[in-house]
């Protein structure tokens, strides 16, 4: 049998906190990237609707807008099974058969959700109507929307996979699979939309096909990685699909559902300041999209450090090691709030050429949005670090199967001190948008010291006991 050692540290595996931060560097760098190249699949959707027109944008923009809230909390319920899987590696490496039932409740966990989803989503002309949106509007995000949603079953089927391969050691087929997804999505997107390569014009609804195809092959390509690659393939995830372990489907969904009420409440917070700065104003509003957009970006890195965290606090907290959960909980937010640290100054000295990532900051047409962009990344500058910071405490704890008083701290923290404090500074002040952003940070600021406050007290609160 395979040396446990080779897939879940113990006590003898990692040397001290220096083999902990490269233990955590080099799970977290292709987490990271695949993130950030994740967000680069979703711009070039962006780049090719935008060249049928603005009506075409708008539309898909309230489209994703519903669609990519409840996928990105789906994402984190599937997902769950990362520190799950993570503490039966830690307990008794390679933990075959309990690995290989975890992953199947997953998978189940993502068609089941993932119709719900669906559903969902079919509620976005009732949603865009009581918003008031143009008809015509309507119309077309309807139409985009009624294909779109068929991709939610295959993208998190693709999101249990990605848990997989990152928890067995494989973060960089991940990295690799969505670069190649990239790929497949220009290249159906430029046919579909467009009519090239032999294929019909679809217009909008070629995207939402584009959408579906890079799914697909996505899924196709897991499969095949994980058939190809011995250490993976041992586990023979997709052997007895239909054998039910409630037990497990049942822990993965208690672990999973704060997490995904908890990224609902963040992602809240996020769309009732677009609409606040609406509000305020509409160029105020545009500055605002690009500020959000940078700030997001430098987000991918400590978002996937925490990732990496939640799998690292995981294998030990299943080998109940209480010392290797300390350094690799730590670690992790060190890495992730340094790295914010880093983005935080660039955000002070050279935010112009942040700014020409989405628009020219040196043409005149663009002065006043620029102003205004300007004024919030230096309150995002400011925010960074405990942006970083709340990202990986919450993923950490996540490694420690603790979710449910997260969920709590976060929605408070967002929505009373952050949303509080924004539409008061934002709409009974002089700062105005300023004030939005100073709300932001506040909720942010708030909730990084709740929860690192948590991770610290976590031996004292008996979070590091296992419990199934």
């Amino acid at each position: 049998m395979q040396d446990a050692r080779s897939i879940a540290p113990t006590s003898s595996d990692v040397e001290g906190w220096s083999g902990e931060f490269r233990a955590t560097l080099k799970l977290g760098w292709p987490l990271a990237a695949a993130n950030l190249l994740q967000m680069l699949t979703y711009a070039i959707d962006v780049i090719f609707i935008a060249r049928l027109g603005e009506a075409q944008l708008a539309a898909s923009a309230l489209a994703i807008a519903l669609f990519g809230l409840v996928m990105w909390a789906l994402s984190g319920l599937t997902g769950a099974v990362a520190p799950v899987a993570a503490a039966e590696l830690g307990e008794r490496a390679p933990a075959l058969r309990p690995v290989r039932r975890a992953v199947r409740m997953a998978l189940w966990l993502a068609v089941f959700s993932g119709i719900g989803g669906m559903a969902i989503c079919l509620g976005l002309g009732p949603l865009m109507r009581a918003t008031g949106q143009d008809g015509e509007i309507i119309a077309m995000a309807l139409e985009y929307n009624t294909i779109l949603i068929l991709s939610m079953v295959p993208m998190l089927i693709n999101n249990v996979l990605r848990s997989f391969v990152s928890t067995l050691d494989r973060p960089i087929f991940a990295t690799a699979i969505i670069a190649g997804g990239i790929f497949v999505n220009a290249l159906a997107n430029y046919a579909f939309i467009f009519g090239n390569l032999g294929a019909p014009e679809l217009g909008l609804r070629g995207a939402a096909v584009a959408t579906i195809i890079t799914a697909l092959v996505t899924l196709l390509a897991y499969v095949i990685a994980i058939r190809l690659d011995p250490k993976l393939h041992r586990y023979r995830i997709f052997g007895r699909l239909w054998s039910p372990d409630w037990k497990r489907f049942w822990h993965i969904t208690r672990i999973g559902t704060p997490i995904a009420l908890t990224i609902t409440a963040e992602a809240g917070i996020f769309g009732a300041a677009a609409f606040m700065m609406g509000n305020i104003g509409a160029t105020q509003l545009a500055a605002h999209t690009v500020a959000l957009q940078i700030a997001a970006l430098a987000f991918q890195i400590p978002f996937g450090v925490g990732q990496a965290a939640t799998i690292r606090v995981g294998y030990f907290y299943g080998a109940r090691n209480t010392e290797g959960m300390k350094r690799a909980g730590w670690a992790s937010i060190v890495i992730g709030t340094g790295f914010m640290g880093l983005t935080a100054l660039a955000m002070i000295f050279i935010p112009k050429p942040l700014l020409a990532i989405y628009i020219d900051p040196w043409d005149p047409a663009n002065a006043v949005l620029v102003s205004f962009a300007l004024k919030y990344i230096v309150v995002a500058a400011a925010f960074q670090l405990f942006d970083g910071m709340q990202a990986v405490a919450a993923g950490a704890l996540r490694g420690l199967q603790d979710t449910r008083v997260p969920m709590w701290i976060a929605a408070f923290s967002y929505w009373v001190p952050g949303i509080g404090l924004s539409l008061w500074l934002g709409f009974f002040t002089p700062l105005k948008g300023v004030g939005v952003w100073i709300g932001l940070a506040t909720g942010l600021t708030v909730a990084a010291v709740l929860l690192t406050w948590r991770w610290y007290r976590r031996d004292h609160l008996g979070l590091t006991v296992l419990s199934k």
